[in-house]
């Protein structure tokens, strides 16, 4: 089978185009608007713990001026301070418990709309077409699904643990400032403001630039490090350990590299900042002490007034940080939806019914399919496989064998006529009941990393241990699971990689066996295997596929010398069909590969 890439369909291409954080936003509201009275609740408490917190430099003002007494003075040197010192204590401890019950409220919503939209993302890619994910890189789409789902948290912490509080307890400690004193306390507050806004924004903006650099480079680097591991004894074969590693370095020097910049860059950031705050320190003490000297003030006022400026400064302090990372958090959140939106290539007909299979008769019709419009694959191809029937497919390399099981899977949606079941255009039912009905043992049979119990179990959700061994004995794999020492629990490794060949083919055909769907698919299945392997499986095949329309793609024409019907495609095209004999009697292409191959065994 060829296949092209490119050809830029909808899943293959970029994401959608670069939306603005706001857009990104407008994205996210709806998984949060679910959980709104909980955010309100939060907000309530985020408040309360403001009022609390500038509560404590009013309240500190008071201690003082209550303290400042003349030596003698007999009014309760014990009550009063007690008294207030006890509040202190108690606006102190506000302040913490309701930053804690509203973290507590707001957990589920942070939470909760992560693992939904991580849902909805890993939901979406298994939709997605063959195309797209033969064309994707697993390290890199892991890591943006990864930064993806940290980042709705990051954000939404950010957002209401750090930036709104900070404007809350700005807005009321310009209120006690303008109320309390004069306005000249606010208009430098302000002035301070927003020039430390506008100088962490700006730097922060033309920072983004090396923190994109950076993620870019870590995701090349993590890429190249999962594609080596998955490819281990390719890498074993031809003793390229070093080169892997060479190539690995080359990525976290890079890395390194864009981690020197953006680190450079926020030690500027931080100067700047620091610089801004001092000034408006300096600016705001002069006034406040200028006004203790001329008896306008009290010492309770100058450290009220102190209090209050360190209170808004140490969160200010970590805006540039919170800012970077807000815009990163939407960078990879925009990531996260943009893989939600690539449309799919193959999509389930508006109302589309449910298959409904009563024989099991399959026919392609007139069928035409390209990967690349300039290179087509399959040209006017028509054939019928009989309810109940073995019909194999046979041809060179490249002839669009392998096409015809991901064309009856719907994997891809043909270019022209039509593929039929019981008379229903696959096109024209739902994917999922057509997928219920077809069953696959592919050429090389990938496992998950789990047992050999839950690998077989996996042809059908919820069968029971007795069904599971009942299909591995139809498979003839059951005595080889009971003599390992672990049985039906034994791993089986990476893509199942402690298995030997035969037995991976014997686990495929046993889960396919508990699956039990009407139509079978076995495409080249005994291709990779020994010749002995091979016939011990060509018998479980048979067994299998007796009573099921079974389509059988091969090579090795040994395998299907007892198919009920054999179609042999050249270039896409089918140049012959008929019973093994009448092949033979007709000497045609047929005949040619036939003695060719038993040549070449001979």
């Amino acid at each position: 089978m060829r296949r092209s890439t490119a050809l830029p369909l909808p899943d293959a291409g970029p994401a959608a185009a670069v939306r603005s954080d706001w857009q990104t936003l407008n994205k996210l509201l709806p998984y949060l608007w679910r959980y709104r009275w909980r955010v309100g609740v939060a907000l309530c408490f985020l408040l309360a713990a403001k009022i609390a917190n500038v509560g404590v430099p009013v309240l500190l003002k008071h201690l003082v001026d209550t303290l400042d007494l003349k030596p003698g003075d007999p009014r309760a040197l014990l009550v009063v301070p007690v008294g207030l010192l006890l509040a202190y204590a108690g606006l102190r401890l506000s302040t913490s418990l309701f930053t804690e019950l509203r973290e507590l409220v707001f957990a589920k919503v942070s939470f909760g709309a992560s693992r939904q939209i991580a849902l909805e993302v890993f939901r979406h890619l298994h939709a997605l077409s063959l195309r797209f994910h033969l064309e994707r890189q697993t390290g890199g789409l892991s890591r943006d699904i990864e930064r993806g789902s940290r980042a709705l948290q990051s954000l939404v912490s950010y957002s209401l643990y750090s930036i709104l509080p900070t404007l809350v307890e700005v807005a009321l400690v310009l209120t006690v400032l303008g109320w309390r004193f004069d306005m000249g306390y606010v208009w430098i507050t302000l002035t301070a403001l927003v020039a430390y806004i506008a100088y962490t924004v700006s730097v922060t903006e033309w920072r983004n630039r090396f923190r994109r650099e950076m993620n870019e480079l870590d995701s090349k680097a993590h890429t190249r490090a999962i594609d080596a591991l998955l490819n281990y004894e390719t890498v074993k074969y031809f003793n390229n350990e070093d080169l892997e590693a060479h190539r690995y370095d080359e990525g976290l020097e890079a890395f390194r590299r864009a981690q020197v910049k953006s680190q450079t860059t926020l030690s500027m950031l931080n100067t700047g900042q620091q610089l801004i705050i001092a000034l408006s320190l300096v600016a705001m003490l002069w006034r406040a002490t200028q006004g203790v000297v001329e008896g306008r003030l009290t010492l309770g006022d100058l450290v009220m007034v102190n209090a209050f400026l360190i209170q808004l400064y140490v969160p200010l302090n970590f805006l540039g940080v919170l800012y970077r990372e807000i815009k990163q958090s939407l960078t990879d959140l925009d990531k996260m939806f943009g893989l939600l939106e690539r449309e799919r290539e193959v999509a389930d007909a508006p109302g589309a019914p449910e298959l409904q299979v009563r024989e099991g008769t399959v026919r392609f019709e007139q069928v035409s399919f390209a990967y690349d419009p300039k290179r087509p694959i399959l040209h006017d191809l028509s054939f019928e496989i009989p309810a109940g029937k073995t019909v194999a497919v046979v041809g060179p390399s490249g002839a669009g064998k392998s096409t015809l099981a991901r064309l009856l899977y719907r994997f891809y949606d043909v270019g022209g006529g039509r593929i039929t079941i019981d008379g229903q255009d696959i096109r024209q039912v739902t994917q999922a009941s057509l997928r219920r009905a077809i069953g696959i043992v592919p050429q090389d049979t990938v496992l998950f990393n789990d047992t050999v119990g839950y690998n077989i179990g996996y042809g059908r959700a919820g069968a029971t241990p007795a069904e599971v061994e009942a299909a591995a004995r139809a498979a003839h794999i059951h005595d080889f699971i009971a003599a390992t020492p672990q049985g039906y629990d034994t791993m089986v490794g990476e893509r199942g990689l402690k298995l030997s060949g035969g037995e991976k083919q014997r686990v495929a055909i046993a889960r396919t066996l508990l699956k039990n769907p009407p139509i079978l698919i076995f495409d080249e299945a005994t291709s990779a295997l020994d010749s002995a392997n091979e016939r011990a499986i060509q018998a479980e095949l048979r067994s299998a596929a007796q009573g099921k329309t079974a389509l059988v793609i091969a090579h090795r024409l040994s395998t299907v010398v007892d198919a009920h019907q054999i179609v042999v495609l050249e270039a896409g095209r089918v140049v012959e069909c008929g019973h093994h004999a009448e092949l033979l009697a007709a000497d045609g292409p047929y005949a040619r590969m036939w003695r060719l191959q038993q040549a070449a065994q001979q």
